[in-house]
């Protein structure tokens, strides 16, 4: 499980793969989204980019707003040859910990890439337990395409599913701040107490107020 340092971009964004793909091997990029925050899964994508397929604009989705993180989904999910999300579920994360949770839901999309990858890159250190061989790249959702094409797919499909359930529990802004310990959604934990969906092993979540008690 190698790691590399924090990597300046390349001048081509497709030099880490083409490394692999000059051999015939398909690459599998692997990020995550939501380890921080109070509610909700963390969520997981694995994307197998056609060789010199690029997207143009894709990058960190942290650095990307809404719009543009979304438009660049739907061109990643027409372009690439696979693409697999996993996830684990609050209830999950409080029974095993956030980073044994990421850890499952990398091992669920990587399962559901079919055939499977030549080669896995991560983005990050490299991560116990993953059931594949892989190369973990420190700042790779900025340096490595197919994991910034992972970014971008995990962060929109979470984000989309806090929307959902925004509408299902209001008052706590999760459409806004997906879930993150924003002073809204900390205000509304002390007022409302959690939801079923509040991670309650996390430091910020009140334990002692069941959701729907706002006597």
């Amino acid at each position: 499980m190698p790691e590399r340092k924090a990597l300046l971009r390349p001048r081509n964004l497709l030099d880490y793969e083409r490394r692999f793909w000059g051999r015939g091997l398909l690459v599998a990029g692997v990020d995550e989204v939501g380890r921080g925050p109070l509610a909700g899964p963390v969520v997981v994508a694995a994307v197998i980019l056609e060789p010199e397929t690029h997207i143009p604009g894709a990058d960190d989705s942290k650095k990307l707003s809404r719009p543009v993180r979304e438009a660049l989904c739907e061109q990643i999910l027409a372009a690439a040859r696979q693409v697999s999300l996993g996830a684990a579920s609050v209830r999950e994360i409080d029974r095993i910990n956030i980073l044994q949770a990421t850890t499952l839901a990398m091992n669920r999309a990587l399962a559901g890439l079919t055939p499977g990858p030549d080669h896995v890159v991560v983005d990050g250190k490299p991560v116990r337990h993953l059931r594949w061989d892989h190369e973990a790249v420190v700042g790779g959702d900025g340096a490595v395409h197919s994991i910034a094409c992972a970014s971008i797919v995990a962060k929109v499909v979470r984000d989309r599913l806090m929307r959902r359930l925004d509408r299902r529990y209001p008052g706590y802004g999760w459409e806004r701040n997906a879930g993150y310990g924003t002073a809204e959604h900390r205000k509304a934990l002390e007022g409302m107490g959690p939801t079923p969906h509040h991670r309650l092993t996390f430091a910020g979540v009140q334990l002692d107020l069941p959701f729907g008690d706002r006597s």
